[in-house]
């Protein structure tokens, strides 16, 4: 699988820094710069600390079953657009060659709802999902007038949210990705977004 982030740092070079330090712990195979340089910082075959506790589809260690790609952002402003033409161009070449389907493409919040935030709610998921590269959910109605957070957590969990994320930090960041910058208690839209994905694209059979 793909796993994206944000460097959350002020500049590319001190986060190319960090990710390079082994007295930091962490790092990724590559990193994108706001101007669309790509660099390689590890072995696409090498395990990368870049991910760190979560789970995904009932796959526990990230860190050895996907490819950490780190954007230069601090979290707070929109992804450029020469960034993001270098994350498409990336990502297609990784997928082709690796044969990774677009529903293996997750964020850091995704695998890690209650630690991690990024790449967070200004990120162009629904971007990468037109190209091809990530998905988004088909237009639905949920079934229930008055949708449960039980019946949202099972959907989310079929879909691969981990199981034992809480309600609260699962929303967020389905929300983040799905529906940015929405507030307020779970809805109607949540409910179908959520079930039409696990329909759709099920990471877990049981």
């Amino acid at each position: 699988m793909i796993v994206l982030h944000y460097t959350a740092m002020d500049t590319c070079e001190a986060a190319a820094e960090r990710l390079c330090s082994p007295e930091f712990e962490v790092s990724a195979h590559y990193l994108i710069s706001e101007k669309g340089d790509i660099f390689q910082l590890v072995d696409e075959d090498s395990r990368a600390w870049h991910a760190g506790a979560g789970a995904w589809g009932g796959v526990n260690d990230i860190n050895s079953r996907s490819i950490g790609i780190e954007l230069a952002n601090t979290g707070k402003t929109p992804f450029p657009a020469l960034q993001m033409n270098a994350l498409e161009r990336l990502m297609r070449d990784i997928m082709e060659r690796r044969c990774i389907p677009k529903e293996r493409v997750i964020g850091h919040s995704d695998m890690a709802p209650a630690r991690k935030g990024d790449p967070g709610a200004r990120f162009d998921w629904r971007r990468l999902a037109i190209a091809g590269l990530s998905i988004w959910p088909e237009a639905g109605e949920a079934r229930d007038a008055t949708p449960k957070p039980d019946d949202f957590q099972s959907a989310a969990r079929t879909f691969g949210y981990p199981a034992d994320a809480p309600f609260d930090a699962l929303l967020s960041a389905f929300r983040q990705r799905f529906r940015p910058h929405y507030t307020g208690p779970l809805d109607q839209t949540d409910m179908a977004q959520i079930q039409a994905l696990a329909r759709q694209y099920p990471a877990l059979t049981s």
